[in-house]
């Protein structure tokens, strides 16, 4: 049973066409499947997290993230009295837009667009489900509820919510111009995106063995479970001490923003759903866990992300891009899929690029130039 404040899907704000309702199923179940069965959602599976798809079979990519965060985002919503189903959806989807090589992929495309209107994934993923998708004869896009549209898009420029605003008048973008929140559930994913990555980057670093077990003794948030499993397991050693360590600190991660989110709903009379997205943020961590958790960013930041062996193969993804728009925008007849007959040329490259898995944009790089960046 979900509690006053959660999102309704009976008084769902609807979809930009309208649609009779499912017969055994909510507005929000039927955006989850409508999202599972896109296209965009299975090229997730070769597209990057961290590691490039071709670096290792267990390394995460974009498809396993979001199935994680989606069951983080249940985890923490059924506790709460959140809608269940559109965590999920929003989940799931959060990352439909995101180019290939990660934000390495992403950085490139923006700066290929500066001069005609710029790359951010968040908006990309909403162009995906409202236009890009061709699934329906009555329109394009997956005709998703204003609720799951919303939650997709995490952040926006203004200038972006202005141009949303303008099409859409009290859609999507309003509330990047009246400063108010998003539903609670999609606050959650927000959240629950950071938990996750977090702990999976921590796995697959150690895996990939750019960090070292030892080397995260310096971040307290991990120590403390390494030391508690250790504790209740002394022989414990080699990957079942890292799972068992990341699987306390996920736990308690998940606790704590149970709690501390709680206690911000009572400690502000949220009473519906209209009143958490007039009120700040409520979907959060402790105090302390906050500060842990941005310990752990900050050193994956410094040890992980900027690791010399995984800048070098994000330089080589980005002139991998740049030179893919350059080679498009040039030849647009060289895109498939209609790509080449949109008369917006650049936004149409932009649009074929981010939709392309990491090793079709590898191996499209090298039909084009004769060269192989990456491996």
């Amino acid at each position: 049973m979900t509690a006053p404040y959660a999102s309704d899907p009976n008084r769902s704000r609807g979809r930009r066409y309208p649609e009779p309702p499912a017969p055994t199923r909510s507005e929000f179940q039927r955006d989850r499947d409508r999202i599972v069965h896109s296209t965009a959602f299975r090229r997730l599976v070769y597209k990057t997290q961290v590691f490039l798809n071709h670096e290792g079979d267990l390394f995460r990519t974009r498809l396993t993230h979001s199935l994680e965060v989606a069951q983080l985002g249940r985890s923490i919503a059924r506790p709460l009295g959140l809608d269940e189903d559109l965590v999920e959806a929003i989940a799931l989807a959060h990352d439909l837009g995101h180019t290939p090589f990660g934000h390495a992929g992403q950085d490139a495309l923006n700066e290929c667009m500066q001069a005609h209107g710029g790359f951010e994934h968040n908006l990309q993923s909403l162009r995906v489900v409202d236009r890009l998708e061709e699934r329906y004869p009555e329109y394009d896009g997956l005709n998703l509820s204003f609720e799951t549209r919303e939650g997709i898009l995490k952040h926006c420029s203004r200038a972006n919510a202005q141009r949303l605003e303008a099409a859409e008048p009290g859609g999507v973008g309003r509330r990047f111009l009246d400063r108010t929140q998003p539903s609670l559930e999609a606050q959650l994913c927000n959240l629950a995106d950071e938990i996750a990555y977090n702990a999976h980057d921590i796995d697959d670093g150690v895996r990939s063995g750019l960090l070292a077990m030892e080397q995260l003794d310096a971040v307290e948030l991990f120590a403390r479970f390494r030391a508690e499993a250790l504790a209740r397991h002394p022989h414990l050693h080699g990957r079942r001490l890292l799972y068992e360590s990341i699987r306390r600190m996920l736990s308690a991660q998940v606790y704590d923003v149970i709690d501390a989110t709680a206690q911000a709903l009572a400690d502000h009379a949220i009473d519906s759903a209209d009143a958490a997205r007039r009120a700040a943020p409520m979907l959060r961590f402790s105090a302390p866990m906050q500060a842990q958790s941005a310990e752990l960013k900050q050193f994956l930041l410094r040890n992980l992300y900027r690791h010399p062996q995984v800048m070098e193969t994000m330089d080589g993804a980005r002139r991998v891009v740049r030179e893919l728009f350059d080679a498009y925008v040039a030849d647009p007849t060289q895109m498939g899929g209609g790509f080449d007959e949109r008369p917006d040329r650049e936004r149409a490259v932009a649009d074929y690029i981010a939709g392309m898995t990491d090793r079709f944009a590898a191996r499209e790089h090298e039909r084009l130039t004769g060269r192989r960046l990456l491996p």
